[in-house]
């Protein structure tokens, strides 16, 4: 091990931080990983595609700023709990061929400077929270108890810490809706939910399989040994992330907010198998975990996921594509009340 670990002083803390410190700074709170909380944006993504048209540019503007605000907080927090989480877990991570470059586990940052800094973070997050919505605070404190709970107990759990993870990710769509005062789908909420349950278990399967070909003595934390209840784990998540989100889509909740462009959601549902399925892929083959470096190395993914981002925009706020799946499909709002070959 080289190089001297960063280390905070209680009596004196300096704003100019070293280029040297500066790095594994900003690998510990992990910015790249913010890209989870994009979950918090869902509400107001589909708020907007029913009020940019019609409401006040005021209230948009509002709405725009709440949202902003509440996934800044769960950034914020999320790199507060990752501070604390790696000094918790830096004896663990020195054994895994992986995670041993962290920076605590490998020394580059000292146990209080990271402890220091996750409760920093942790607190902003708070702060700005509370600045939005208070229910938008009781929301980053729940989340902070699931994390407490998490590193306290769950973590050491099968299925468990997967579960408590997942909720986490649910919880940032609800508190999306929160920051804004809207109500959301419990079908969004669980898809949410087993979509981030199958991502989590990916993430047990990608530590799995790269301290496996690594001969690690490395262990999960929470007992997975056995790749095939992995495997199942992995399937069961993904087809329930499915089911959900068709479900959400040609819900009657879903048609009667967005009309045909609900259908126009289902018809995407190509992009979101294909995704599951590369990420299936690149866990088996040891890659990294991570969906921003899925992003830039895999080309599948780039294209599955660009593709239904921009899919998705078109189909919620072009007026064209409205009209398109109106002529083309029955729903809820254009309905007759008598469909050929139905009984009289």
């Amino acid at each position: 091990m080289t190089g001297k670990a960063l280390s905070f002083s209680p009596c004196a803390l300096s704003t100019d931080i070293p280029p040297t410190v500066l790095k594994p700074l900003i690998h510990l709170i992990r910015p790249s990983d913010w890209t989870k909380n994009v979950f918090v944006l869902i509400a107001f993504a589909f708020w907007a595609a029913n009020k940019c048209s019609t409401a006040p540019s005021a209230e948009i503007l509002d709405a725009t700023r709440q949202s902003l605000f509440a996934f800044i907080a769960f950034c914020f927090v999320a790199s507060g709990f990752y501070c604390i989480n790696d000094t918790v877990d830096r004896e663990k991570d020195r054994l895994h061929p992986v995670k041993r470059m962290r920076p605590v586990a490998s020394g580059a940052i000292s146990p209080f400077a990271a402890i220091v800094c996750g409760i920093t973070f942790i607190t902003a997050a708070c702060w700005i929270a509370a600045s939005v919505r208070m229910g938008l605070l009781l929301a980053i404190v729940l989340y902070a108890c699931l994390q407490v709970a998490y590193n306290l107990y769950f973590k050491r759990v099968a299925i468990l810490d997967v579960t408590t993870i997942a909720a986490g990710f649910a919880l940032r769509a609800a508190a999306g809706a929160i920051a804004i005062d809207v109500k959301i789908s419990v079908w969004l909420v669980l898809c949410v939910f087993f979509l981030c349950l199958f991502l989590g278990f990916i993430k047990r399967t990608c530590d799995f399989v790269a301290a496996e070909r690594a001969h690690s003595s490395w262990k999960s934390s929470a007992g997975y040994s056995d790749q095939r209840e992995l495997d199942f784990l992995l399937a069961l998540s993904a087809a329930m992330t499915v089911v959900s989100y068709i479900a959400y889509t040609t819900s009657e909740h879903a048609q009667l907010i967005f009309g045909s462009r609900a259908i126009g959601m289902t018809l995407l549902s190509p992009f979101v198998l294909t995704a599951i399925h590369r990420f299936w892929r690149r866990a088996h083959e040891g890659s990294s975990d991570s969906p921003l470096a899925a992003l830039r190395s895999d080309r599948v993914v780039l294209f599955s996921v660009a593709s239904y981002v921009i899919l998705l925009g078109f189909v919620l706020f072009v007026p064209v594509a409205r009209d398109a799946l109106d002529a083309v499909f029955l729903h809820v709002s254009n309905a007759p009340a008598v469909v050929a070959g139905a009984p009289s």
